[in-house]
């Protein structure tokens, strides 16, 4: 599958990025990839990098192998609907990385036995820096692996159940704006205590960073590098403690619940 064409149905905010992510980590050549929107105009930056754009999704799909649907929650019924007699379940897969729309429901417009997946990306994924989920109905263990592949060259990529892809909405995508909060809060304290804005913005994000780094490059529990910096009597435990008596770890725990109740209702 690693020369496999991919076609990209919906050529907007997060279709764009998906591509843009694909070609700067070479997963793909820009001939083996086409990207479709009403407006082509609006794909010229691909189109000069050798992509193929195009209004016509048949022929998007009937070119290519691998098929990521990104479009509009609301349009993805009737766009499945109109193009369902052009998907071959021998030879295509489809990855949805429409919010809210269950395997079940593809299937249901889709032909029978095709190979589904179910994407949840975030924002980072215009940097190559996304956490995404996926969950799968109908594939074999060589599809799972492309796909993980192809997820894993726009940041970090999980297979979870689709039970979870609500949580993962929340934890993941919701979860940017959450972690966006804390440096904006940050900001504000460090403007507080002497610094102009955009410094303290350049250093509440760096020290983030950092600290995500942290975790992930060495396989950290976040108590284990909080230990490191809490010494007796120190002010970072002074301020750790303040933020805990003001709720911060409990607001920000029924935050996340709001937000997952929000979705699931």
């Amino acid at each position: 599958m690693k020369h496999s064409k991919i076609a990209i149905i919906g050529g907007g905010n997060l279709g764009a990025a998906i591509a843009e992510g694909l070609l700067k980590s070479k997963f793909i050549t820009p001939d083996h990839l086409t990207v479709t929107r009403r407006n082509t105009d609006a794909l010229s930056a691909l189109a000069r990098q050798g992509v193929h754009t195009t209004s016509d999704n048949k022929k998007a799909i009937h070119d290519s192998d691998v098929i990521i649907v990104a479009v509009k929650p609301y349009n993805v019924r009737e766009i499945l609907d109109s193009l369902k007699e052009s998907f071959d379940p021998s030879r295509h897969i489809v990855i949805s990385v429409v919010t809210g729309v269950f395997l079940k429901d593809l299937q249901g417009i889709l032909t029978a036995g095709m190979p589904i997946f179910r994407a949840m990306p975030n924002t980072a994924i215009a940097i190559q820096e996304s956490v995404t989920c996926l969950c799968h109905q109908g594939a074999t263990t060589e599809q799972v692996s492309y796909v993980t592949e192809l997820f894993d060259q726009l940041g970090i990529t999980i297979n979870i159940d689709e039970k979870l892809m609500d949580a993962a909405t929340v934890l993941g995508a919701c979860g940017i704006a959450f972690a966006l909060r804390f440096i904006r809060a940050s900001t504000q304290g460090g403007i507080e205590i002497g610094f102009d804005a955009k410094t303290a913005n350049l250093i509440a994000a760096q020290t983030v960073k950092g600290a995500a780094e942290l975790l992930l490059k060495l396989n950290r529990h976040p108590e284990e590098e909080i230990d490191k910096v809490t010494t007796p009597k120190g002010c970072t435990i002074v301020g750790l403690n303040e933020m805990e008596h003001q709720g911060f770890s409990s607001s920000l725990i029924k935050g996340i619940g709001a937000s997952y109740d929000k979705i699931v209702k």
